[in-house]
């Protein structure tokens, strides 16, 4: 079964259409019968504009009806979906156009934006724009035979999802999701977390994020649930304002957004219709999770996911400190450097096996060696068994720094401090907030002569302009030098116990 089907035309069968399947501020409720005929109007769009089986297109766009729409009509047509973030700056959208060998590219930015970006990409993929995805839900605009069937492949191995990650060095990496792990990810995490169909879910992880897509598409689709969709960035004050305008039953978001809500929300009122918290994106802290959930009434449930892996592959299902289980169909082991599975209460490499597990990454085949391997992935979490056989999270296996759910590379925000003029070295670590979690802090060694207050403001400037948002440290600190191991590297280890002396 494809795609296009299970999340959508097989609702429209159970006579089910008229349920909300989307909401969005643009076009406003649609649904399922509606999306089912958007999707058919602008698959055929796309086809007459070139999309042809097989290939790549990209949908650069904030969280939108006519983004799902854009994922929906490429698969509709036997193609791959490639979800981009407009966060990300001109340049790295640009990278991964090329990357991926992009034919076709959905813009759901603004046309100022659009033609700086068109000028980076080229002439070679063909556009199609947020409007035109938006005519589509008018039933109107459908001209006779402009309506197709759907011509999505049935091949389990198909890839039909491009899902771009950023990994030690900074540099994207595209992971390749095919038709039968998308379908293993609703089959096992839609079973580990059961969504209902009067359930209404708001996330504010974003569609071109694993987590996000998950929480966004695949999942509130496939159990005909009703998926509220939130454009821009989102604060504690915007996700108050929609939790009071749209009354979800689940709430999926990152435990900082948890920690903000626990301070900032009005009274049990604010929340009163949610059913379920969901937590992903880097771990929850036990006590935030009780404070959380005496405050509000709500259960919060921890979960851990990778791109590589799908989306969710460990749900702490029984509460704080009692550890996690994998979803149904995932298969988790706790290994050594060598590969061997480690006795109860060592520490190890988290691997997981299953469906839902990736293809592999595009044209990286060194770093898909290394990290599919021994029959599945490594997530890149440590993590150790308890005598029952559940799951403790320990920390990160790298130097990945977790800011919120997005993976972030230090290298990319040294490079742009380091390139400051008047700074001489630079390093980002991570930091702990108030809540427990994860900041990041950059140390900043000065230039001879250099005046901190002046290029304190230099650099505060160019993270503004060259960094998306959450990539930006939440401090600069100056030092008369960074530490060294004896072999003259950078020892991160020192910088972040001097974070947590204070």
């Amino acid at each position: 079964m494809g795609l296009v089907a299970r999340l959508v035309g097989d609702r429209v069968a159970a006579e089910q259409g008229d349920h909300v399947a989307l909401t969005d501020e643009t076009v406003g409720a649609v649904t399922y019968r509606g999306l089912h005929d958007a999707t058919r109007r602008y698959a055929t769009r796309l086809r007459r504009g070139g999309c042809v089986l097989g290939t790549r297109g990209l949908v650069v766009s904030d969280d939108s009806a006519g983004a799902v729409l854009a994922c929906l009509a490429l698969w509709a047509n036997g193609c791959v979906a490639v979800p981009v973030s407009p966060m990300l700056t001109d340049e790295e959208i640009a990278f991964i156009a090329r990357d991926s060998a992009a034919t076709l590219v959905h813009f759901g930015v603004p046309e100022s934006r659009r033609r700086a970006l068109r000028a980076l990409i080229g002439d070679g993929p063909t556009v199609f724009t947020a409007e035109q995805a938006n005519e589509a839900f008018d039933a109107s605009s459908a001209r006779d035979g402009e309506v197709a069937a759907y011509g999505e492949e049935e091949s389990g191995e198909q890839e039909v999802l491009l899902q771009y990650t950023s990994g030690s060095t900074g540099r994207p990496k595209g992971v390749r999701q095919s038709l039968r792990g998308l379908l293993a990810v609703i089959d096992g995490f839609g079973r580990g977390v059961p969504l209902r169909s009067g359930d209404r879910v708001l996330s504010t992880a974003k569609l071109s994020f694993g987590y996000g897509f998950g929480s966004s598409l695949l999942c509130p689709l496939a159990a005909g649930a009703h998926a509220v969709l939130l454009s821009g960035p989102v604060d504690v004050h915007t996700l108050i304002a929609a939790l009071r305008r749209h009354r979800p039953t689940v709430l999926c978001t990152v435990p900082r957004m948890y920690a903000l809500l626990a301070e900032h929300a009005r009274d049990r009122s604010d929340l009163a219709t949610l059913r379920l918290g969901l937590s992903a994106g880097e771990h929850l802290p036990d006590e935030l999770s009780t404070r959380f959930t005496t405050r509000f009434g709500t259960r919060l449930v921890d979960a851990l996911g990778a791109t590589e892996a799908g989306h969710i592959v460990l749900v702490a299902d029984e509460g704080p400190g009692r550890g996690a289980v994998a979803v149904p169909g995932v298969t988790a082991t706790v290994r050594d450097e060598a590969g061997r599975i480690v006795p109860a209460g060592e520490p190890g490499r988290l691997h997981v096996k299953g469906p839902s597990v990736a293809l592999g990454y595009l044209d990286r085949p060194d770093q898909e060696r290394e990290v599919f391997a021994d029959g599945g992935v490594y997530t890149g979490d440590i993590v150790s068994r308890t005598p029952e056989g559940r799951l403790l999270y320990l920390c990160r296996a790298d130097d990945l720094l977790n800011l919120g759910g997005f993976k972030v590379a230090p290298a990319e925000i040294e490079a742009v401090v380091g390139g400051v003029p008047g700074v001489a070295r630079c390093a980002v670590v991570a930091d702990a907030d108030e809540a427990g979690l994860a900041r990041a802090v950059a140390y900043v060694v000065p230039g001879p002569g250099g005046a901190e207050d002046e290029l304190g403001r230099a650099v505060r400037a160019a993270i503004r302009e060259r960094l998306a948002a959450y990539k930006r440290p939440a401090q600069v600190r100056f030092v008369d030098e960074l530490p060294t191991t004896s072999t003259g590297k950078l020892a991160r280890y020192r910088l972040r116990n001097r974070v947590e002396r204070g």
